[in-house]
C-alpha cells in the first residue's frame, strides 16, 4: 500500500489529470444514463399461450396443455412447469433454474412448443412465447378520444401508432378499445329464393373463397415464372363479384342476392375517456432507453400527427412512468446533496476544515466515478442505485 502511495505522490501531475479526466467521464455518464424506476431484473419465468376460440377448460387441457408439457419436460435447468386450461386458450409457464439464459430459455421452449404443435387442433392459432419481463410495463399511455364516427378515430389511432413504432426507443404499441374491422354480408332471403339459390350454396361460395393458394412456379425450359392465384378479397367489389350458381340464362353473384358493407366485430368491451369513446395506445419503450426521453419523444411525435387531426378528435396523456420516476429520483438526488451537507458539517465541527474538504471531495468524486462503472456496465439509474448511494454516504465518511 505504500508503494501506491509514493507512486501517486512522485506522480501527482499525472494522477491528478487522471482524476480529472474520470471526473469529467463520470459527469458525462450522469448525464446521459438512462433512468427508470426499477432495474431490469430478468425473472426465470417464460409464458406459453395458445388461443383458440371456442374451446373449453377439458379441451383445452386434453389437446393443448398436455401435449406440449409433454415436449417441455425434456426442456434442460426446467425447474417447474404450471398448465392452466381455461375457455379460449391453454397457457404453460415454465420456471428456470438462476442464473439462466433468457434467449437460449425462449428458444428451447420454442422449438418445444413447435414440436407439440403437430398435436394442437388444426383452428389453434399461432402459440405466443414470451420472457416474463417487469420492463414491458407501459411507459406512457395515450388516449384518442371525441365525438367522430368510430372508422374516423380507427384510422387515426392505426396512423399514430404506425408512427409511435417507427421511434427507436419504442419495442411496441398495444391498442386497446380496438374493434377487428370485418366484411358484412346481409342475405336478402326473397331474392335468394328468387334465383333459385340454397343457403348451403351461399355458405359453400363464401367459405370456399376469400383464401390464399399457393400455386408454385411454371418451368418453361427456359425460364420459371412464379404462378399466383388471386383468391382472396382485396375490395368489397371483389366480394360482390362472387359467382354463386349458373344457369344458360346468366351467372348469380353475391350482389344480386345479399349487400356487402365494411363494419366491425361486435363489441366484448367499452373505452370512454371524459365521457367519449376513446382507444387507448400503451406504449413499451425498450429495454435500456431513457423513460423520460421515450416519454418526451412520444408527446412530441403525438402532438405533430394530431396536428393534422380534426377538432372533433383529441388526445390526452395518461399512466405516465416519466413523471413520477423524475420526480422521485429528484427527491433521492435532493437527500444525498442534503447528507452530504450535514456530514460535512459534522466532519467541519469535529475535525477540522482540512478534514472537511476532503470528505467533501471525496464523496461527489466516487459518486462520479460510480455512474462511469455503470455507464460502462450498461446498466440504468434507478431507485435501486439511488438508495446505495444514500447509504454509502456513511460508508465514505467512515
Amino acid at each position: 500500500m505504500t508503494g501506491l502511495v509514493d507512486f501517486a505522490v512522485n506522480r501527482a501531475r499525472m494522477i491528478l489529470a487522471i482524476f480529472v479526466c474520470a471526473l469529467i467521464a463520470g459527469l458525462i455518464s450522469f448525464l446521459t444514463l438512462p433512468r427508470e424506476s426499477d432495474p431490469d431484473i430478468p425473472f426465470p419465468y417464460v409464458v406459453v399461450i395458445v388461443p383458440l376460440d371456442g374451446i373449453s377448460p377439458e379441451d383445452a387441457e386434453r389437446l393443448i396443455v398436455r401435449p406440449a408439457e409433454t415436449e417441455m419436460r425434456s426442456i434442460d435447468d426446467l425447474v417447474e412447469l404450471h398448465g392452466t386450461a381455461s375457455l379460449g386458450a391453454g397457457s404453460l409457464v415454465a420456471e428456470f433454474q438462476v442464473p439462466f439464459d433468457a434467449n437460449q430459455a425462449v428458444l428451447d421452449v420454442r422449438e418445444a412448443v413447435d414440436m407439440a404443435r403437430r398435436q394442437f387442433p388444426e383452428d389453434a392459432r399461432e402459440p405466443v412465447v414470451q420472457e416474463f419481463n417487469s420492463g414491458l410495463a407501459p411507459t406512457i399511455a395515450v388516449q384518442v378520444y371525441g365525438e367522430a364516427p368510430e372508422r374516423t378515430l380507427f384510422q387515426l389511432t392505426r396512423q399514430l401508432e404506425d408512427a409511435i413504432e417507427a421511434l427507436p426507443e419504442i419495442l411496441q404499441v398495444d391498442v386497446q378499445g380496438l374493434r377487428e374491422e370485418v366484411l358484412e354480408i346481409v342475405i336478402d332471403p326473397a331474392l335468394l329464393e328468387s334465383h333459385g339459390v340454397t343457403y348451403a350454396q351461399l355458405f359453400n361460395a363464401v367459405q370456399s373463397n376469400n383464401r390464399l393458394i399457393a400455386a408454385g412456379s411454371l418451368d418453361s425450359g427456359a425460364a420459371r415464372f412464379q404462378v399466383k392465384v388471386p383468391g382472396l378479397f382485396e375490395t368489397a367489389d371483389d366480394a360482390l363479384n362472387l359467382p354463386l350458381t349458373s344457369s344458360n340464362q346468366a351467372v348469380v353473384t353475391l350482389q344480386d342476392v345479399a349487400a356487402v358493407r365494411r363494419t366491425f366485430k361486435d363489441a366484448d368491451s367499452y373505452a370512454r375517456y371524459n365521457g367519449a369513446p376513446a382507444f387507448t395506445l400503451q406504449v413499451v419503450r425498450r429495454s435500456g432507453e431513457n423513460i423520460m426521453d421515450t416519454s418526451a419523444a412520444v408527446q412530441a411525435l403525438t402532438a405533430e400527427v394530431a396536428s393534422q387531426w380534426p377538432e372533433t378528435v383529441r388526445y390526452q396523456f395518461s399512466l405516465d412512468q416519466s413523471t413520477y420516476v423524475r420526480d422521485s429520483l429528484q427527491s433521492l438526488t435532493s437527500s444525498i446533496m442534503l447528507a452530504i451537507v450535514l456530514v460535512l458539517i459534522i466532519v467541519v465541527a469535529a475535525l477540522g476544515l482540512r478534514s472537511a474538504l476532503l470528505v467533501g471531495l471525496a464523496i461527489p468524486s466516487s459518486f462520479l466515478f460510480s455512474f462511469l462503472l455503470l455507464s460502462l456496465y450498461g446498466l440504468t439509474v434507478n431507485f435501486m442505485v439511488m438508495f446505495a448511494m444514500v447509504l454509502a454516504v456513511g460508508l465514505l465518511v467512515d
